[in-house]
């Protein structure tokens, strides 16, 4: 039977809820119709971009009639920057939403039909509350400008003045770069074309000390003035470190080894009551309030007595595992990154932790030499990027067979497919589900989950 929509045709919906990801959903005579920029109880109209045999996509191209939930969003860029999807919904809504799509995943994607879920925890500010930003360099006709990709488009950049998510200092940075790059009369690079020099700014700011790292990224070449570049950044006196790193790829990336250019090689945050040293590509929460109650909520879920032996998988800059080293006998990390485990061991020294080792090394193939050195864990805590645990790292994970495993995981999705191999593959059990709103105003939600070993291992 074929779709009862075809691109491009303009229609009249009503949104009934958030799908994960953001977009609304609306029914047309049963038939989904995901609408972006759809909000619950809106009347829309919208026009169909993509058209699929089971859904169809549209963008919702006027309100006809706004939705109980819509408010006026603050920033001027809304909602043609890509940086937020929902300054325009109640922030109470959007953490209904988010609860909801955790729920969701685990009853429908982890098989759970009663998990054991508590309230969302609400962010402790809605906005100002980015640690780290990312910006692009574009080209203007009066020069070179920052700003962050448009909605939904990966090659286009929208200028912005004032963004709601970083501090009025990160603004006044951004701002200052531009006025240096223009008065240099450089140019910003080409995604299309790949002529131009500038390509990104990395702004890294510890909120809890004050410092500030500022990280360029250009094409190939020395085309400016390093010297007077610091001079533009050191006028800033939060600013503690200036480096600059070269992007010889097509591939929009700023994960790049860089060259300090002037002041310190990294910059302290501190969480929890200790300090971590924190580098351009070293990997730390980028909500640094809300990254206090999630490490105060692993510490709950771990229920730590003084005798565990304890790994902590994905360490980053060992964050996690050194707030509760001082509640366990060990703590062993593994990282990918060699850069964030270097960080993890200065950070273990800065605070006087002698009960932690960190290694670099991929999980999946880590876990069985971690073994050996480590014996066998009382408690693992892993925290795994968006795609969850990699098959291998989730069946030696199984197999290691730890009384307790935390899993922090930013998204549900994968969360709750890995929760459903680990229950009944190698008989684990969801305790307690913790949703955490880190990230207001975007789809992202964190949860912290407890699961604990009650049946055998069934795989092969």
């Amino acid at each position: 039977m074929a779709p009862p929509v075809a691109m491009n045709q303009e229609l009249e919906l009503t949104i009934d809820s958030l799908a994960y990801g953001g977009n609304g959903v609306a029914r047309l005579n049963g038939f989904v119709v995901f609408v972006r920029r759809g909000l619950p109880g809106d009347t829309v109209r919208a026009r169909v971009t993509k058209v699929k045999r089971n859904h169809a996509e549209a963008l919702a191209t006027e309100i006809l009639a706004p939705g109980p939930v819509r408010v006026d969003a603050p920033c001027a860029h809304y909602p043609a920057c890509g940086g937020c999807r929902f300054q325009d919904l109640a922030y109470d809504a959007q953490l209904a939403a988010k609860a909801d799509q955790v729920a969701d995943a685990l009853r429908r994607l982890g098989g759970i039909a009663d998990p054991p879920l508590e309230q969302i925890v609400p962010a402790a500010s809605v906005f100002h509350y980015r640690n780290k930003m990312e910006y692009s360099f574009t080209q203007y006709e009066d020069g070179p400008t920052l700003g962050l990709h448009k909605a939904g488009r990966w090659d286009e950049v929208l200028e912005i003045e004032q963004c709601w998510l970083t501090t009025d200092l990160g603004n006044d940075v951004r701002n200052a770069v531009r006025a240096w790059a223009r008065e240099e009369g450089l140019r910003a690079y080409d995604q299309e074309t790949h002529n131009g020099y500038l390509r990104h700014l990395v702004y890294r700011e510890g909120r809890n000390t004050g410092q500030v790292l500022v990280q360029l990224v250009t094409a190939e070449g020395e085309r400016f003035e390093t010297g007077y570049f610091v001079e533009a950044m050191r006028r800033f006196p939060e600013v503690r470190a200036v480096h600059w790193a070269i992007n010889d790829s097509p591939a929009e990336v700023t994960n790049l080894p860089t060259k300090l250019l002037w002041g310190d090689d990294s910059i302290e945050e501190q969480l929890c009551g200790l300090r971590f040293r924190v580098s351009p590509n070293a990997f730390l929460q980028t909500n640094t309030e809300m990254a206090e109650r999630l490490y105060l909520i692993v510490g709950e879920y771990a229920a730590l007595t003084g005798t565990e032996t304890v790994w902590d998988l994905y360490c980053g800059i060992g964050s996690i595992g050194l707030t509760l080293a001082g509640d366990a006998l060990t703590v062993w990390g593994i990282e990918v990154s060699e850069e964030s485990v270097a960080r993890a061991i200065e950070n273990a020294e800065l605070n006087g932790i002698t009960n932690s080792a960190f290694f670099a090394g991929n999980v999946g193939l880590a876990i069985e030499e971690l073994r050996e050195r480590s014996g066998a864990p009382d408690l693992v805590v892993v925290d795994p990027p968006r795609a969850g645990l990699a098959g291998k790292a989730l069946r030696r994970l199984g197999r290691i067979g730890a009384p307790r495993i935390v899993y922090v995981s930013c998204n549900p999705t994968t969360l709750a497919s890995d929760l459903k191999t680990l229950r009944e593959q190698f008989g684990y059990e969801l305790r307690r589900a913790q949703p955490v709103d880190m990230f207001p105003h975007t789809p992202h939600v964190e949860c912290v989950t407890v699961l604990e070993k009650t049946g055998p291992t069934l795989e092969s």
